[in-house]
């Protein structure tokens, strides 16, 4: 049976710093004593329904944080893989602790690399920052020795079916990311 858990708010997520009164706080302690929700990390806590939606309230577990990699690929249809967990990146000098309630995998980024190719969509509800279609086909050139030549491919070939593609930012990230010359092969073959 669900109770009432002061500061909840319309996503099934708490903040015990929103929380106005000891009792809320002591109340929410109970409630995840009881397992009527989990902890997320220090400080947040979360009904367990919402963590089986396709996309969590990321903003509030990592402030901040930029879904990209498996996640961006698979939400802008780049790649059929389905992603093992909600991929996140942070700056690569800060700390952050999950429990394992939480299926999000981090990944830690120069902070140049986060300045640039980040957009905010809203997916399944929740705003969240994620890198825009261009810097997420640049993502795959990068680590593409990490996640298969073959991802990698089906990723630019996928982005380079789309209508609304833009070759001339896509270039312009590739050049930040230092993989240019990787980029322009693969186009070469494809085009």
């Amino acid at each position: 049976m669900e109770t009432n858990i002061a500061g909840m708010n319309g996503n099934g997520m708490i903040l015990t710093n929103r929380l106005s009164h000891r009792s809320d706080y002591l109340r929410t302690l109970k409630a995840a004593q009881d397992g009527e929700i989990v902890k997320i990390r220090h400080g947040v806590y979360a009904r367990p329904q919402i963590l089986f939606n396709t996309m969590i309230d990321v903003e509030t577990i990592v402030p901040n944080g930029i879904v990209c990699l498996y996640s961006a690929w698979y939400y802008y249809q780049l790649s059929s893989a389905i992603p093992p967990s909600i991929c996140v990146a942070i700056d690569s000098k800060r700390k952050i602790v999950l429990t394992n309630n939480v299926d999000i995998t981090l990944y830690y980024w120069k902070k140049e690399n986060l300045e640039f190719g980040i957009t905010n969509d809203k997916i399944s509800g929740y705003n969240v920052l994620i890198t825009d279609i261009e810097r997420s086909v640049c993502d795959a050139i990068k680590y593409r020795n990490k996640i298969g030549i073959e991802v990698c491919a089906e990723i630019v070939k996928n982005y380079l079916r789309r209508k609304d593609r833009n070759i001339s930012r896509l270039m312009g990230y590739a050049k930040k990311l230092r993989v240019a010359k990787t980029l322009t092969t693969y186009l070469e073959i494809a085009l």
